[in-house]
């Protein structure tokens, strides 16, 4: 296994066009994870009370339109 550190300094030697396709690559794993997450947490009931917080708010007049 490549320790960070390592990793580290091979992409201070990448070129520009493969610097550019690293971070393409890194921020699209990025949000795939994030989108893993948010999946697993509203499918765990975790976000629940977003929705109770959201119809409480329709309820009551104050939902505001984005």
């Amino acid at each position: 296994m490549t320790s960070v550190s390592e990793i580290q300094q091979a992409i201070l030697t990448l070129d520009k066009n493969d610097y550019r396709d690293l971070i393409e690559w890194i921020n699209e794993l990025d949000w795939e994870r994030w989108d893993a997450q948010i999946e697993a947490d509203s499918e765990s009931g975790k976000l629940d009370f977003l929705e109770a917080e959201a119809l409480a708010a329709k309820r009551d007049g104050t939902l505001r339109e984005l």
